[in-house]
């Protein structure tokens, strides 16, 4: 859906170009993946390359910036009282489903995607502590292991159509699950 230029109103629309930039990526990230042109993701935000590029100086940085409220989003359902393992699986499973462009931007190989990536594990290692304690984690689970869990079902999320999505990965997580839980 083509979107209008908004007419140039200089430093003063910074904050709001970056704010539609982001959100223009964040729907072409999950329609057409982390590759999608950035031109098709400036012309989405309404705004020029030369806007893009002042904000995001290369594609990391922008995808960076989309994935960080999905970052804070499972630093702030962590630090929730009674959040389970299991429950920071199940959100990391819905930002798969909503955006498959995780998986390809996590295997890229840039220090500040590994940085995300240490984020993500660091988020899982204390729910894999409570779940091993409690006894649902088997003892030789990594928190590794999660990780090229929540990879393998994100990956296989990217190779099918969106309206099968959910039911592909509740399915590919019953069959990981035997591998985790005693």
């Amino acid at each position: 859906m083509p979107h209008a230029r908004r007419p140039n109103r200089g430093p003063s629309a910074a904050a709001q170009n970056r704010a539609a930039l982001i959100a223009a990526a964040r729907e072409l990230f999950a329609t057409d993946g982390y590759d999608a042109p950035l031109t098709s993701i400036a012309r989405a935000a309404g705004v020029g390359q030369g806007s893009l590029y002042r904000h995001f100086p290369d594609r990391v940085s922008l995808a960076l910036a989309v994935f960080d409220d999905g970052i804070r989003a499972l630093e702030a359902r962590a630090a929730e009282p009674g959040m389970t393992l299991d429950d920071m699986m199940a959100l990391m499973t819905e930002q798969a489903i909503a955006s498959t462009a995780f998986i390809d931007m996590v295997s890229a190989k840039d220090g500040r995607i590994m940085a995300l990536r240490d984020q993500v594990a660091a988020l899982l290692e204390s729910g894999l502590a409570e779940a091993r304690a409690a006894g649902r984690v088997r003892d030789h689970v990594t928190t590794e292991d999660l990780v090229t869990a929540v990879g393998m079902i994100a990956g296989l999320l990217a190779k099918i159509p969106a309206e099968l999505r959910r039911e592909t990965a509740e399915r590919a997580w019953l069959l990981l699950r035997k591998g985790i839980e005693p």
